[in-house]
């Protein structure tokens, strides 16, 4: 890689860490918040998000709590940006090429695999066991928070392995939802959705990237996904399914290719230059708007509509839906006696153990494996102690597990709020055990190169 090559992936990533970052401390305020307001008065707190909310224009006829419209609604449009990541990541990012892709999928499968095999190892039965796909999420959000804190000692490899373990993670929790969390099915409706996608699909194939097509039937397919299912709407085939699926059809090729980028601007710069000017006019002439439109056509068309709409709702996901999504359900009861149920339960034993101790394992356990069988690389100068760091890390669980957590645990309050302690528990202990360990490996790795010494 060249000097020049590592300096635009430096960029990137600084741009991206300050976009996925810059509302963790919102998302922090909001869970606060949720917490002290849940605790305070939790049958406000209750009935406040499952207060109902109609919507009835034309056609277009749906029903649904608060609570649903944020997790079917505002989650879909998360997870559709997470789509357009995961998009961007396999055709011209770290999980381009096998090679740059291998470790960081290694981990993720470990870091999914093995927490599961943790959550079964304490023999819940029943309803209880319905949380299993809760501790194989990982929070990127706060994750590369954290990972953040530790300033420009973390090696841009260690940012780029995480970052890529966090979207290879998402697929995964993407995956698990859309097959085991969901009910009954109409199938009809689901026909025609697919039907729509094929439409999209056709469209990104003739680079078709007029926005207002993806928009229209993005948006009706996401309908048929939240009706899709027979006991009324949100309980088919989750929504935030159709948010990625849409995001798959995004064109990801710019109608003006970089190459000719350049050549055009200065085309149409020199065509302006050479209009004959008058200092008594005010506004351009026909020939100078002429120019302009065709300089305004090539910088809108330079960016692919994929790179467009992430970059304009990254903002948006840190600063509002993140933080609604954390106000609205993580509103744990930390006290005895709600309901007469059980706080701190098995459960959140399961889930909190998982968290942090399969996460670790796993994702250290299989990085170290595709590096013995020579399948994956190591990046230099960064030692096994560090990668146990990020594992921890990994175990943050939060908002993904969360979510997963609302939509195992929907028939029982009482096994809801103790999946969430569980998910508190273990995140806040993954993180800060991830913050330190890393903290001193870093440091140590760091001294072992000064020392002109190999890293193991």
């Amino acid at each position: 890689m060249t000097q020049t090559e590592v300096k635009k992936d430096q960029s990137f990533f600084q741009r991206f860490f300050k976009a996925i970052t810059g509302g963790s401390a919102l998302l922090m305020i909001a869970t606060f918040i949720a917490v002290i307001w849940a605790n305070i008065d939790h049958h406000f707190y209750e009935h406040t998000w499952h207060d109902i909310l109609s919507i009835d224009v034309n056609m277009f006829h749906l029903k649904m709590s608060w609570h649903h419209w944020i997790n079917d609604g505002l989650m879909a449009i998360f997870f559709f940006v997470v789509g357009l990541e995961i998009k961007r990541e396999f055709l011209a990012g770290e999980l381009s090429s096998f090679k740059q892709a291998s470790l960081p999928i290694f981990a993720a499968v470990g870091g999914m695999v093995v927490p599961i095999i943790f959550f079964f190892m304490f023999g819940l039965e029943g309803e209880s066991s319905a949380g299993w796909g809760i501790p194989m999420a990982t929070d990127i959000a706060f994750s590369l928070g954290i990972l953040g804190m530790l300033g420009k000692r973390v090696p841009l490899s260690l940012k780029v392995f995480l970052t890529a373990l966090a979207i290879v993670d998402d697929l995964g929790a993407v995956v698990v939802i859309a097959l085991f969390y969901g009910g009954e099915l109409q199938w009809t409706y689901l026909m025609v959705a697919a039907g729509l996608l094929a439409i999209l699909v056709f469209a990104n194939l003739r680079n078709i990237q007029d926005l207002r097509l993806y928009t229209f039937l993005g948006f009706v397919i996401w309908y048929l996904f939240i009706v899709s299912g027979v006991d009324g709407p949100g309980s088919g085939l989750h929504a935030t399914i159709a948010g990625v699926l849409i995001a798959f059809t995004i064109p990801a090729r710019p109608k003006v290719h970089i190459d000719n980028f350049l050549p055009r601007i200065e085309r149409g710069l020199n065509k302006f230059k050479q209009v004959p000017k008058h200092t008594h006019e005010i506004v351009l002439t026909d020939e100078q708007l002429h120019a302009v439109s065709d300089l305004e056509y090539a910088v809108s068309k330079v960016r692919s509509p994929l790179q467009y709409i992430e970059h304009q709702f990254h903002g948006f996901i840190s600063v509002f839906v993140l933080p609604v999504f954390a106000l609205a359900n993580a509103g744990v009861v930390l006290s005895a006696g709600h309901e007469g149920g059980e706080v701190l339960g098995l459960v959140s034993i399961a889930i909190a153990i998982s968290l942090v101790m399969g996460k670790v394992i796993g994702i250290t356990l299989f990085s170290w494996l595709a590096v013995r069988l020579g399948i994956s690389i190591k990046p230099k100068g960064s030692s096994w102690l560090s990668f146990a760091g990020l594992g921890l890390l990994g175990g943050i669980g939060f908002t993904m597990s969360i979510f997963i957590a609302s939509l195992a645990y929907t028939n029982s309050a009482e096994i809801l709020n103790q999946a969430k302690i569980g998910i508190f528990i273990g995140s806040i202990v993954a993180g800060f055990a991830g913050f330190y360990l890393l903290k001193y490996s870093l440091k140590r790795d760091e001294d072992i190169m000064n020392r002109g010494e190999k890293v193991k």
